[in-house]
Formats: C-alpha cells, sequence, structure tokens
C-alpha cells in the first residue's frame, strides 16, 4: 500500500521508504491492542490517515530548520507522517490522551524518527514557540485560535506567514467567517485523486 504514497511524492528516500513500511506494520500491531484508529479503518491506514496527513507537504514545503506542534495527535496524525517526509524539521506532538502518545512515541523510535518529541497533556501546558501548529480534526477554529496564538512566534522562514495548519472535512465556511482576511481553504482533491478526499480541506490561519 506504500504505492498510494510513492504514486504522489516520487522523491522519497530509501529511508523514508522504509519508514512509511513500518507504519503499515506497526500501527495495524498497536490498534489489535488499543484503537488508536476506528477498527473499520485500519485498513485504510495508508489513504485515509498517512496520505491524508501529507496533504500539508502538498500545501506548504516546510524549510529546514522549522518547528511544528501537532496539536491532539491522537497516535501521531498528521505528525508521525510529515516528520517522515520533512527529517530536518523539528516536529512536537501533543495529546492529552496518555495511551495514544504512548503509542505515536513507540512508533516513532521503532521507524527511526529524530525530529520528533512527544508530550502528555492539555494545550496549555506547551512551552516554546513555533512556526506551525497543525491538527486533524481537533476542534472548531473559534475554540482553537486563541489557544494556539501564544505559541507561534518564530522569525518567519517558510513561505507562507507563521499560523494554524488545520485538516477538516465538510462546509467549513462558518468556522472560517471570522477569519476569512487571514484564511485560506485548500480542497485536498486538488492534490491526490482518491474519492476519500472528495470533501476535505485544508484550512491555513495566519497569526
Amino acid at each position: 500500500m506504500i504505492d498510494v504514497i510513492t504514486k504522489y511524492f516520487k522523491h522519497l528516500t530509501a529511508t523514508q521508504q522504509e519508514q512509511f513500511e513500518k507504519l503499515g506494520v506497526l500501527y495495524p500491531e498497536w490498534n489489535e491492542k488499543i484503537n488508536v484508529i476506528s477498527r473499520k479503518d485500519i485498513d485504510n491506514l495508508y489513504v485515509n490517515h498517512i496520505l491524508h496527513s501529507l496533504s500539508i507537504a502538498c500545501f506548504i514545503d516546510f524549510k529546514p530548520g522549522s518547528r511544528i506542534l501537532d496539536l491532539g495527535t491522537g497516535g501521531g496524525f498528521p505528525g508521525i507522517p510529515l516528520a517522515v517526509m520533512f527529517p530536518e524539521v523539528e516536529f512536537h506532538m501533543v495529546d492529552r490522551i496518555g495511551k495514544k502518545i504512548k503509542v505515536a512515541e513507540d512508533i516513532a523510535q521503532k521507524i527511526g524518527l529524530e525530529n520528533a518529541t512527544f508530550q502528555h497533556g492539555d494545550v496549555g501546558e506547551v512551552k516554546g514557540l513555533f512556526d506551525f501548529v497543525v491538527s486533524r480534526a481537533v476542534m472548531d477554529l473559534n475554540d482553537m485560535v486563541p489557544l494556539v496564538k501564544r505559541l507561534i512566534g518564530r522569525k518567519c522562514i517558510n513561505s507562507m506567514p507563521n499560523g494554524l495548519i488545520c485538516l477538516k472535512g465538510g462546509d467549513v465556511s462558518g468556522e472560517i467567517s471570522k477569519y476569512k482576511k487571514v484564511a485560506l481553504v485548500g480542497n485536498v482533491k486538488d492534490y491526490f485523486s482518491e474519492e476519500y478526499f472528495e470533501t476535505k480541506k485544508i484550512v491555513y490561519v495566519q497569526i
């Protein structure tokens, strides 16, 4: 199933390919012990979770030295696939559910990720500054933006101003109405042809 990754990302190193292949073994193994991904959805791991996470890599090419916070990472999405894709970018993944962070940390260790750190806790406990906060269907923008504002404050080194990048589904017009002047909405189907992405969106808010 890694073919669905290499179809869109043709310049992966041998190490990156091996890491993506290992995800296809490790997540199902963990899922039998802890329900990290919906049982009915684990067979769709590569499209619905890994490739979906990598849509952010199509939206923005993070520059080496960037620091990214993955808020509400769960079992490591979108953070772990992005950390594989951007080995010179630092990813810090946070979740309030300890057992899910344990899974993400174990998987990162087993695939040899050296640019990922993990924290069991709430966003209010996160320290430091980041270029971007990323998340995948965690909470409404109106709740999230005030929580992450204090964490985004590094000197901009990327092609887009620092901010928040969220993966969402369906109609997001209500959520972004307050941020129209500083928000962009992209369609994941512009990057990937699989049917799953028909209604998926990337929402960026400059902060």
